[in-house]
């Protein structure tokens, strides 16, 4: 009978086992280290784009914040020019304004047939006051009157007929009220701050 001593083969292909072992830990050592780095340059590359675009996002936005001041400046300006251009409208509507009414006034009277003696006004209401031949005189100066752009509507508040024997003549003293166009912008003034401040 023939004996064969196995234990150096079992011992070799033990040590062969380790070996393999070791090489395949080795391996997948040496790639995740390679996997890592991979990821670890890709990552900082990426970062790097990021910061890139980071820095250029801040330069265009320090840009648009230059132009946004300018833009306000701007706005700031306009509304300061428009405020003193509709001042200097005001102004020349209050200048020009009466005497357009009073050119208006003037064309409505019949001429040689009525005469007016005094004409105040305050807070857009006008008083004319006068004396005509007769009270169709008046009334022809009314509807005159209530033609005219800067007159509004007409009332007649007295007339009084007077008789003069002596000349055989009659006349009719009147005195009218005429609510212009300047009492209409006051009473829109009052009732929009009066709106303003109900929201307010």
């Amino acid at each position: 009978m023939i004996r064969i001593n196995l234990l150096p083969f079992r011992a070799a292909r033990k040590q062969e086992n380790i070996r393999r072992q070791v090489s395949i830990y080795f391996l997948s050592v040496l790639c995740l280290i390679t996997l890592m780095t991979y990821f670890y340059l890709s990552l900082s590359g990426e970062l790097a784009d990021l910061e890139g675009e980071q820095r250029q996002l801040k330069s265009e936005l320090d840009s648009y914040a230059k132009i946004t001041r300018e833009i306000a400046r701007i706005r700031k300006r306009t509304r300061e020019i428009q405020e003193k251009f509709n001042v200097i409208r005001e102004l020349e509507k209050q200048r020009s304004g009466p005497v357009r009414l009073l050119e208006e006034i003037a064309t409505s009277v019949p001429v040689d047939r009525l005469w007016l003696s005094a004409l105040t006004e305050k807070d857009g209401i006008l008083t004319i006051e006068g004396n005509a031949m007769d009270n169709d005189t008046v009334a022809l100066f009314m509807t005159n009157l209530e033609k005219k752009k800067q007159i509004k509507s007409v009332d007649l508040k007295t007339t009084k007929l007077k008789h003069f024997p002596k000349y055989k003549l009659n006349t009719a003293d009147f005195v009218l009220t005429c609510r212009t166009v300047f009492h209409k912008e006051k009473a829109e003034t009052s009732q929009n701050k009066g709106r303003s401040g109900k929201r307010s």
